[in-house]
């Protein structure tokens, strides 16, 4: 036997080729666009539902309607109240969930390949037969008031919630909570519910993605089957304000006493998920604040010991969403943390990255982009980012 050299590390491996899994473009009921991802190596299956329901469409004094009707779906059909509805999902071993964001609601369902079918139908049920009980919605609307309360009282979401009312102009959909408020949430009724549902859980500008071992003819047929009824586009959605609150730079101090730590967020209205240079905004943002290897780390954390951690992002939406410094710090530090902070982000816009940052940056985000393809879910989620933002088709596989 070979002894083992224990000495030193050993060396890398050859870099894994990583090919996107082809997509298969169908058409479905009313001009439904379809998108499979067909793979065979595990039994399971994973649909997505894209509707054009996002809250970035509401106006402040209507914010979080859109979550409270996709929250409120789960909460029974004209067939069988929520409870019933929960345990028909778990008897198949599904996963049966709604996710309402800025751009859209994407209701979704998770189960073995063979149960697909089954799990779909109660999809379609939940969608297109809701009943909306007014003691379901009324507790799905104490819970999310309790929720905005709860904000109020943490550090970190006041600094968030801040951050973006001093962003954006005012009256601005995107300078309120993406939950709302608690005042427009407080008046939200079953009625409200109902009729924003009505009209905006509707296929127009949708689409469906199913990843998973699933034949395409056959989810064709199943995509007829259980949506067949379903017509209707909803109403077009006015853009957003994305405009800047204030062109000049601004300091803004929320006081919270008593409180060890100060919170703090850097950052401006960004841009929009689909620009020119969208790809050099993520290596850039990689360098500066995106990985535990950036600048504002091993300077806040590592060289000073401020913080225990501090990231950079770009908020990609439709429209221009944030870009955001956060981290939290020491109060007696606050002062030197925002000058360091700030320090690099100059630095690194007048100078710009070195070579090797930009390598590292980009190396680093190729390197993980396999990672987050491993599930059927992670799939779809990603395939379903075509249809919501009007990306190419091969946009993944030329990545």
């Amino acid at each position: 036997m070979t002894p083992v050299d224990r000495s030193a590390p050993p060396a890398p491996g050859p870099i894994r080729p990583f090919d996107f899994p082809p997509v298969e473009a169908l058409e479905g009921p009313a001009g439904l666009p379809i998108r499979l991802v067909r793979l065979s190596r595990l039994p399971v299956a994973t649909a997505y539902l894209v509707i054009d329901a996002g809250e970035g469409a509401l106006p402040p004094e209507r914010g979080g309607l859109a979550m409270l009707a996709g929250d409120a779906l789960q909460g029974g059909t004209r067939h069988r109240p929520g409870a019933e509805l929960a345990e028909a999902v778990e008897a198949l071993g599904a996963d049966l969930s709604v996710h309402v964001g800025w751009d859209s609601a994407v209701v979704s369902v998770s189960a073995l390949a063979e149960r697909l079918p089954e799990a779909f139908a109660l999809l379609g049920e939940m969608l297109l037969e809701p009943a909306f009980p007014a003691d379901e919605v009324e507790r799905i609307r104490t819970q999310r008031l309790a929720t905005i309360r709860q904000r109020a009282m943490s550090p970190s979401s006041l600094a968030a919630d801040a951050f973006v009312r001093f962003a954006y102009a005012e009256g601005s959909s995107y300078a309120r909570p993406q939950h709302g408020t608690a005042a427009s949430v407080a008046g939200v009724d079953r009625e409200a519910v109902a009729a924003y549902a009505a009209t905006h859980h509707r296929p127009g500008r949708g689409g469906l993605v199913v990843a998973g071992d699933v034949d395409a003819r056959e989810m064709a047929a199943l995509a007829g089957d259980v949506l067949g009824d379903w017509s209707g586009t909803p109403p077009e959605p006015a853009p957003p304000d994305d405009r800047p609150r204030w062109r000049e730079r601004r300091v803004v101090v929320v006081a919270r006493p008593g409180a060890v730590q100060s919170e703090i967020r850097i950052g401006h209205v960004g841009e929009p998920r689909v620009c020119d240079h969208f790809f050099a905004l993520r290596v850039f943002n990689t360098v500066l604040g995106g990985a535990f290897t950036s600048r504002l780390n091993l300077n806040l954390r590592e060289r000073h010991g401020f913080t225990y951690g501090v990231r950079s992002r770009f908020s990609f939406r439709r429209h221009r969403g944030p870009w955001t410094v956060g981290t939290a710090v020491e109060t007696a530090v606050t002062a030197d943390a925002v000058r360091e902070a700030m320090s690099e982000i100059e630095r690194l816009v007048a100078d710009g990255p070195t070579d090797d940052e930009v390598e590292a940056a980009r190396d680093y985000i190729a390197g993980v982009f396999p990672l987050r393809l491993e599930t059927t879910g992670q799939l779809a989620a990603r395939v379903a980012e075509v249809l919501i933002y009007g990306l190419p088709d091969d946009y993944h596989a030329t990545y």
